[in-house]
């Protein structure tokens, strides 16, 4: 038997509960009288309440998140009709800002907004006295970082071989992107550095190769980033790979200095753009240099192995499929290795949810736009399928000669309406068949037959050499190291 139980669906086996982890982690005398058990998307209620059958325990703290949402709120219920003694406590951000008119509502006897590494620890030495707060809706206590206890020894031996290793070494952010839930953010605050590099040291010594920093903006203290970097940077003997958001505009001489000696292989850098349009991006309160912001990736480009991940937004206020599209053209030529392409979502709690006139938005999970005034239901569908076979070919980096010949967004955009009439399917698309479906559909849209089989073949050769590859590097990344090294 466990007295408190915390679980969640992770969007996938691969990747790890870390906020769950900073509950257990600061629950004091409690933790022994705790265990964290992670489901996948994979996973039924029937089979995750199974698991929490066995334990009986007397609490359940559940961690609710966009792509969750739906099998939790079914698991509360489970658990209500079938363990009604249970107390359930739902925390995470796709609850706390709609706490009141969520669906699983219903279900929680507490509710925590925000930060929980305080308020749930409190909640639960009161339910287990016999103390029950009278309020379903608990006011969160912002931890104090220096004092707030790591996670990273729950970590286990299972997870460093085969899951993502979160780590952070800030929270908040010094944005407030109108369709982002960053903007809510208190200001940004930092743990302590010595304790943080500590942690990273004993992460490596158990032989993690993988770091994910879920820092908002990783470089905004440039100082304290750079310490991280030349942290890292003596150790890249090792063989490890980062992963960093970056805000490409802040990047110091001396960072740069730093990013430069990484080896190829050891850095993702993914770097916030969302729209290339200076006053898009102020109608979205993410104002700044886009020049200095385009010139820095170009840098990042030429002058660093680090591997370039940036996104834009489709379906922001004032932007049409023509200038995403000029948009999309202009950060493709900084040299980036994948562009993400995300359509708008209403956040309940963004600031942009505040606002009248912004679209219409599909009302349940992930909460994306239908339409608004600049594009039609039609166009976000096509917008949608870019997306995906964007994603599939050209960022997956399976294709890199073939994505040489396609361009820019109206080529790829004429592919993929060939593409979605041929197949009537975004998804499932084996890589022999997609292979075979560019072979036969490029030509259609005008290029060349002979340069399309030259490409793909030399693709087929990429990939193969990959393949024989066995790095810490995630594949997807590797297949974007190609012959070529920056200057």
């Amino acid at each position: 038997m466990t007295d408190i139980l915390l679980v969640t669906f992770n969007a996938r086996y691969s990747h790890t509960a870390f906020g769950l982890r900073y509950l257990l982690a600061n629950l004091g005398e409690l933790q022994e009288r705790a265990r964290l058990v992670e489901f996948s998307l994979e996973h039924s209620p029937s089979e995750a309440l199974e698991v929490i059958w066995q334990e009986q325990p007397r609490i359940v703290g559940i961690s609710v998140y966009i792509w969750n949402a739906t099998l939790v709120t079914s698991l509360a219920r489970l658990i209500k009709q079938v363990m009604p003694q249970v107390w359930v406590v739902m925390g995470g951000p796709e609850i706390s800002w709609q706490s009141t008119d969520h669906p699983a509502n219903e279900w929680a006897d507490y509710i925590i907004p925000g930060e929980g590494e305080v308020a749930f620890a409190r909640l639960c030495r009161q339910l287990l006295a016999g103390q029950p707060p009278g309020s379903r809706l608990l006011p969160p206590e912002l931890p104090h970082l220096t004092t707030l206890k790591l996670p990273y020894d729950l970590y286990s031996d299972e997870d460093i071989r085969h899951r993502e290793i979160y780590v952070e070494s800030n929270r908040g952010c010094p944005y407030r992107c109108t369709f982002c839930l960053s903007a809510l953010d208190h200001k940004v605050r930092r743990f302590n550095a010595a304790d943080f590099l500590m942690a990273m040291e004993t992460l490596l010594q158990r032989g993690v190769r993988r770091f994910k920093f879920v820092d908002r903006s990783f470089n905004l203290d440039g100082h304290r980033s750079e310490d991280i970097l030349a942290f890292f940077l003596e150790r890249q003997n090792l063989g490890f790979y980062l992963h960093l958001e970056f805000a490409p505009e802040k990047i110091s001489p001396a960072m740069k200095s730093l990013l430069a000696a990484f080896q190829p292989g050891c850095l993702q850098l993914e770097v916030g753009v969302q729209s290339m349009d200076p006053a898009v991006r102020q109608a979205i309160q993410r104002p700044g240099d886009i020049q200095k912001v385009e010139e820095n990736i170009r840098w990042l480009a030429t002058h660093t192995h680090a591997h370039l991940h940036a996104d834009l937004i489709v379906g922001l206020p004032g932007e049409g499929i023509h200038g995403f599209a000029k948009g999309f053209n202009r950060l493709l030529a900084t040299g980036v290795h994948e562009i993400q392409v995300g359509i708008l979502k209403r956040l309940s709690g963004m600031p942009m949810a505040r606002e009248e006139g912004i679209g219409e938005f599909n009302p349940d999970p992930p909460y994306t736009l239908l339409c608004n005034d600049l594009l039609d239901f039609s166009k976000v569908r096509r917008l949608e399928r870019f997306a995906r076979y964007w994603d599939r070919i050209a960022n997956s980096g399976h294709f890199p000669h073939t994505r040489s010949l396609l361009g820019e967004f109206w080529t790829f955009l004429a592919y993929s309406d060939w593409l979605f009439e041929r197949i009537h399917s975004t998804h499932g698309i084996a890589l022999e068949r997609l292979h075979g479906l560019l072979l036969e559909g490029l030509p259609e849209i005008g290029l060349e037959p002979a340069q399309v089989g030259e490409a793909l073949e030399s693709d087929r050769r990429h990939r193969e050499r990959i393949q024989k590859k066995k790095l810490a590097t995630p594949k997807r990344q590797q297949q974007h190291q190609q012959e070529g090294t920056p200057g």
